[in-house]
């Protein structure tokens, strides 16, 4: 039965009670933003921990829960690129995940001006790419990516998958290639599979065999 000024949780969304104060509609809106920012490092942190333990079957208890994979894979980038000491409780998931793709020490001064100056994702997304214009046209050092040409349709998928992943499609590009860079550079290292050099006989093929006899009886 509901209670008068309660607001109930279900698993397909939220029942409100026909009259509900401001300050009460206001204080479920932050229970839910915190439970939605908790919810990315938890995910982030469980595929870390599966992939370490339990490297042959954590992608089937992924599928089994019925999570997009990528998605969680992108949780798990960020969730290793800052351990719990590191991550800012006053700051959102979507926060960190802006300067993942930054040294640590330009994670953390970035993270420093968005918690002082308050800044939102997009904000602080915005004075990130304020600041790398600025050192460009300064003549910086750092290399540009070559421009890549593709179609409408893979860049707007692209998009969609950052979005999902709470990250810029900047952010989320240079995640996937450095996880993609890593596998094959991991898979190179990997010392070569001996293959066994092929046994001699210890007599010929019968072939040459034959051929040794005809060449013997034309002396």
């Amino acid at each position: 039965m509901e209670r008068s000024g309660e607001v109930l949780a279900t698993q397909v969304g939220l029942q409100f009670p026909h009259s509900l104060p401001f300050e009460d509609w206001e204080r479920a809106g932050k229970k839910i933003t915190r439970i939605v920012n908790s919810s990315a490092w938890f995910l982030g942190d469980w595929v870390v921990y599966g992939q370490a333990r339990y490297s042959d079957r954590y992608r089937r208890a992924i599928e089994t829960a019925r999570l997009d994979y990528q998605t969680i894979r992108n949780y798990a980038w960020v969730a290793r690129r800052f351990e719990l000491s590191r991550r800012r409780d006053k700051l959102s998931f979507q926060h960190h995940a802006e300067v993942a793709a930054l040294p640590v020490d330009q994670q953390d001064r970035w993270l420093d001006r968005a918690e002082e100056a308050g800044w939102s994702r997009n904000q602080l997304r915005q004075h990130i790419r304020n600041s790398r214009l600025a050192v460009q046209g300064a003549g910086s050092v750092e290399r540009a990516m070559p421009a890549i040409q593709v179609t409408s349709e893979r860049l707007e998928r692209w998009q969609r998958a950052a979005e999902r992943a709470g990250s810029s499609i900047e952010s989320w590009i240079v995640a996937n290639l450095d996880s993609a860079a890593g596998r094959v550079l991991e898979e190179a290292d990997q010392p070569p599979r001996q293959v066994e050099a092929p046994r001699q006989t210890e007599h010929p093929p019968r072939q040459v065999e034959q051929q040794h006899r005809q060449l013997v009886a034309r002396a």
